[in-house]
């Protein structure tokens, strides 16, 4: 069984490898709550990972740090494994699935640890290092479903009690539950009136719906960017201490993850991976009740991958109300585009491209399609340039993402 004693010495052991990360005052992210940032994004691996990982194999005996150990992961738990193992000087083989971010499969090999990547999702990586595991003899660090696991991510809960002693609410992200389980634990034990959140991916809502459905269940699939709770199965181990310590699971979609992220890196200049910007999310759209409560919101991971950075911050800027793509039927003829561009600035708007379209079979011979893609302030604004093209003539056909 978990105890506070456990999660206690977790925190011990990990003073030697895991920054005691800062939290932080975010005044701008919730203008009706008094919210705070618990930056695992700034840990060691750029993810909280680091700590059960290293908290498991670290209570491995001589015989067990002579087989080696083997894991499975999307990413931030493979560079957890691998920092830890060879810190230790044991020897880690991480299976991968082949979709995962480049910078992470890199990462984890710089780290150390022997890759193989598994094509499928998260599933069959696992699968595949449970074969391995059978054949080989080496530990299996579970990257969630594992009470020293539990223990060492349960760590973070007994630091935002002591950087924030009144605290009211803590937001964690969820996947497969081990991060929510330990600090919920941790916190519950030692201070059993604070309310404990958790936060999923709509596209990956596995422990949303067990805890509201009270029945353990698997996802026939997962669909989100936020590669980092991609899980369709939570743990057994963890399923049932979070119907125990924890108050609400909620979820939030892409777009609104895409926000937060977008939110993260204006208002206080940091970058948050998909499942890290979560439980910023959640506060930003309303989803939980922490209206004038000081509220830790645990950034849980920074690695994103940069090859949809730009995508996400387009997704983000669109759902802030920020960017949008207008089009336009006109007249053929000389002045229509300086009125159009008139009406536009005069709203205070940008416009950043613009494309012809005579060739589309549903106009007259005599007509194009004028796509514009805008810069704009926010929602507000954008129904104001509607509004003023269509006063002055001008017949929206669509808006396009």
């Amino acid at each position: 069984m978990l105890t506070l004693d456990k999660i206690y010495h977790a925190k011990f052991v990990l003073k030697q490898v895991a920054r005691k990360t800062d939290l932080i005052a975010a005044p701008l992210l919730h203008a009706d709550s008094e919210l705070y940032l618990k930056t695992e994004n700034l840990q060691v691996t750029g993810s909280f990972k680091v700590r059960g990982a290293y908290y498991k194999i670290s209570q491995l005996t001589p015989e067990e740090r002579a087989k080696g150990v083997i894991a499975c992961s999307a990413g931030n738990h493979a560079q957890g494994v691998a920092l830890a193992a060879t810190r230790m000087g044991i020897k880690s083989v991480v299976c991968m699935p082949d979709g995962a971010p480049i910078m992470k499969v890199e990462n984890t090999r710089r780290l150390g640890a022997e890759v193989e990547l598994v094509k499928g999702g998260y599933d069959d990586a696992h699968d595949r290092a449970v074969e391995l595991q059978g054949q080989t003899g080496m530990t299996f660090i579970h990257p969630y479903d594992d009470e020293m696991v539990i223990a060492g991510q349960g760590s973070i809960g007994l630091e935002i009690l002591d950087q924030l002693p009144d605290v009211e609410a803590v937001v964690v992200p969820v996947g497969g539950g081990g991060l929510i389980a330990g600090v919920a634990f941790a916190v519950k034990s030692l201070r059993p009136d604070v309310k404990v959140y958790g936060v999923q991916a709509a596209g990956a809502a596995s422990m949303y719906n067990a805890l509201h459905h009270h029945a353990y269940e698997t996802l026939p699939a997962v669909d989100t960017f936020a590669d980092g709770i991609a899980v369709k199965t939570p743990g057994e181990l963890t399923y049932a201490m979070a119907e125990q310590y924890v108050d609400d699971i909620v979820t939030v979609s892409e777009d609104e993850i895409a926000a937060a992220i977008l939110t993260l890196m204006e208002k206080q200049k940091l970058v948050a991976e998909g499942a890290g910007a979560t439980p910023v999310a959640a506060a930003l759209f309303g989803k939980l009740p922490i209206a004038g409560k000081k509220t830790a919101c645990l950034i849980s991971g920074g690695n994103i991958d940069v090859n949809i950075l730009s995508r996400v911050i387009t997704r983000g800027l669109i759902m802030s109300g920020r960017k949008c793509n207008l089009m336009i039927a006109l007249e053929d003829k000389p002045g229509q585009l300086t009125r159009v561009s008139e009406i536009i600035s005069g709203c205070g708007a940008n416009v950043v491209s613009v494309q012809y379209d005579q060739g589309d079979t549903n106009m007259a011979i005599t007509s194009c399609f004028l796509k514009l893609a805008l810069e704009t302030k926010d929602a507000a604004q954008i129904t104001q340039i509607k509004t003023s093209l269509a006063q002055n003539g001008f017949k929206l056909v669509s808006e396009r993402v």
